[in-house]
């Protein structure tokens, strides 16, 4: 009887927690992120109680391990003398409190009356008596159970859980999130070695605020060239690659005015505004300044970085001499 009692206060206490949820579900929060905050709060409270439960309940079968095993000590000690600890009553187990809970809980029999609960199987001196299951592993199962409504009630029936999907797609955003984050420590690491083009809207927005500040004072609005040269034809005085624009912005054009910029810009930035100047080519603006320099023509490359054509160029160094004559 007793073991019903507890088995029930110990659902209903459970419950109670999940009905907490229930009230926040009709209590709307002002704002949605104090209501899920409330929520997470609750759910660890409750996840709280249930581990102190389960811990009480391991430390009480713990206690009557050990109590069994001081039982069965007292019969090895009375077998040695000659003594019948079940008659004697110097051996006979005390009435006290924890007895008596001990013996309601796993519901044992007097070893006078284990014929009652013998099920007549037999191995090697061993008999197979119908005892009931410890306790502590029955109220497990029983928890268990109750773990499992409330999980099903809390994921799968109130909505306020996050499913398997919403969990994935919040997994993906924080994984973008911390790619970002690393991606910006590396910002620094960029040299005119490693450089490539940015062509994210991002990158090239940034670097277009960077040249209207900085740059278009000296090479125009659109890159037309004013005291600066021509930004929009393919004629570059110190190379046209995105590697070379990158060192001219980072180390500058003392002897022509233009000063180095990696004290100003950090190497993010540097690529973003190099990479924004490559979008003016073949934007054709009013008002351009004459070519200056060689002409620049990206070779064609193999997957291993190297020049899948070297005639092409060849082509295009010869033509370049060709102009500038």
């Amino acid at each position: 009887m007793k073991i019903n009692k507890t088995i029930s206060l110990f659902s209903f206490f459970l419950l109670a927690q999940f009905g907490l949820f229930g009230q926040d579900a009709a209590a709307p929060a002002p704002v949605a992120t104090a209501n899920q905050n409330l929520l997470n709060i609750t759910y660890s409270n409750f996840l709280v109680v249930l581990a102190v439960l389960v811990l009480i309940g391991v430390v009480l079968a713990g206690l009557n391990l050990v109590y069994a095993m001081l039982e069965l000590q007292k019969f090895k000690v009375a077998e040695k003398f000659g003594i019948d600890a079940v008659k004697d009553e110097s051996f006979s187990s005390s009435n006290s409190l924890w007895q008596s809970i001990s013996d309601r809980l796993w519901k044992l029999k007097p070893m006078d009356k284990e014929q009652d609960i013998d099920l007549g199987h037999e191995y090697d001196g061993i008999r197979e008596l119908d005892n009931s299951l410890p306790p502590w592993w029955l109220w497990l199962f029983y928890g268990t159970i109750i773990w499992g409504i409330g999980y099903l009630f809390y994921y799968h029936i109130s909505g306020k859980g996050p499913d398997q999907k919403t969990e994935y797609v919040a997994a993906m955003q924080a994984a973008e999130e911390q790619k970002a984050l690393f991606l910006s420590t590396q910002a620094n690491d960029i040299d005119e070695k490693s450089v490539t083009v940015a062509t994210d809207e991002a990158s090239l927005a940034a670097g277009k605020e960077i040249f209207v500040a900085n740059c278009a004072v000296c090479h125009g609005q659109n890159g037309e060239g004013l005291v600066g040269p021509n930004m929009t034809d393919k004629y570059w005085i110190h190379g046209g690659s995105i590697n070379d624009i990158f060192k001219t912005i980072k180390y500058g054009v003392p002897e022509k005015g233009m000063i180095s910029w990696q004290a100003q810009l950090n190497p993010k930035a540097i690529q973003n505004v190099a990479s924004y100047l490559l979008t003016f080519q073949g934007t054709n603006p009013p008002n351009q300044k004459a070519s200056e320099g060689e002409l620049y023509e990206p070779a064609a490359t193999t997957t291993d970085g190297s020049v899948s054509d070297p005639a092409k160029v060849e082509s295009v160094k010869k033509d370049t001499t060709v102009m500038q004559k």
